[in-house]
């Protein structure tokens, strides 16, 4: 068979570029590396925050709307439970970047939200136990998608529209020239027309030469049961808090039924790893460091551990994504570098691809991801 478009990496971007490129009629070839929706890389851990008075950057406020809109229908034509709208705290000092990002974007776009002091977050929140002085922007909109549940959505709607997909065969090696692309794996070389590459954690090794100084870090997930059990927690907001150290801890409602306890984690606190070294035995005193964060901030928590999860964030150096045409090769795409907090962008980052990959470019405000940048330097 003949392909239109290679696509490298069936992840959360990856599987939603396969989909929406079927869904338009290419011929797709994707390759994975492990099995579909697996948990060695950076689509796992059964939940992830969506939310859209975005502290980052306001530039990414109207790509937010539209993967809002893309969930849903992602979930309509996959009949899959997908993105659950609980709202969000965003909660801090109010210079702090958390509170004061996401209310400067807030204000620009528009958004709705409510500015709430302490004590008004305690009487709401009462599981939540922020200083004197904390502030909290609350935004009904947000909530969390679930990733696992999401690869295999897409990968379903890809299959559906004729796409092939490979797994447990990795890619060692690709090429571009005038005459298309090639693709080498294990059981042989592969040609199309286009090439999609979305490697996740792999970037430094099949994008080396983008020129992006990729940095890949080792991130633990834990899940723990509060005290008195997860009841309270099951209709809860997700929430952020920025302490005056700067770390950033976030948590989620309790989603798994009454003995699936409350995730939380830390948002860039891990070490430098790569796929190959990383260290997924989640140790005591990394389970001790947060439950003493995690005590100091939320009553009732954090109870007993129940189990820990390392994922990998694959960082660029200003923490904004690379979504671009290849600088060198116009047939190929690149997706990489989501740095921590790109997989609620999951299904729009997939349209973005399919545009880019058959048009060569898009609609879609995404000149903060070139891969030229200035930040990016070396």
């Amino acid at each position: 068979m003949t392909f239109d478009v290679i696509v490298v990496g069936l992840g959360g971007m990856g599987s939603a570029a396969a989909a929406h490129l079927a869904g338009r009629g290419q011929r797709v070839l994707g390759f994975e590396r492990f099995g579909p929706a697996h948990a060695l890389g950076s689509s796992h851990g059964g939940s992830r925050i969506i939310r859209q008075a975005y502290f980052e950057d306001p530039d990414y406020v109207p790509l937010l709307q539209r993967a809002y809109e893309l969930w849903e229908r992602a979930e309509r034509d996959r009949g899959a439970d997908l993105l659950t709208v609980t709202g969000g705290l965003y909660i801090g000092q109010p210079h702090h970047r958390t509170v004061g990002g996401s209310l400067a974007t807030a204000q620009e776009h528009d958004l709705p939200h409510e500015l709430l002091d302490a004590a008004e977050v305690r009487r709401r929140f009462p599981t939540l136990q922020p200083e004197d002085g904390e502030v909290a922007l609350f935004e009904a909109v947000a909530g969390y998608v679930r990733p696992e549940a999401s690869v295999s959505a897409h990968l379903e709607l890809a299959a559906r529209a004729g796409a092939e997909l490979h797994f447990e065969e990795a890619v060692t090696a690709w090429e571009a020239d005038g005459d298309g692309v090639r693709v080498t794996t294990a059981t042989g070389t592969f040609r199309a027309e286009r090439l999609v590459i979305c490697p996740g954690a792999w970037a430094p090794q099949l994008l080396e030469d983008l020129g992006v100084p990729f940095t890949v870090e080792r991130q633990v997930m834990y899940w723990f049961q509060p005290e008195g059990g997860a009841e309270r927690y099951e209709r809860h907001p997700i929430w952020i808090h920025q302490a005056d150290d700067g770390l950033q801890l976030y948590g989620f409602p309790a989603i798994d039924g009454p003995d699936g306890g409350v995730k939380t984690a830390f948002f860039r606190h891990g070490s430098v790893t790569t796929p190959e070294t990383i260290d997924r035995v989640v140790h005591p005193d990394e389970v001790e460091f947060m439950a003493k964060r995690l005590g100091a901030f939320a009553p009732g928590m954090p109870g007993r551990f129940l189990r820990g999860a390392a994922c990998m964030y694959t960082t660029t150096p200003d923490e904004h994504f690379v979504v671009a045409v290849h600088p060198e090769h116009p047939n190929v795409t690149v997706a990489c570098g989501f740095s921590g907090h790109g997989f609620k962008f999951v299904p729009v980052i997939g349209e973005i691809l399919a545009d880019l990959s058959t048009t060569g470019t898009t609609a879609h405000p995404i000149d903060l991801f070139d891969p030229r940048r200035g930040a990016l330097s070396r």
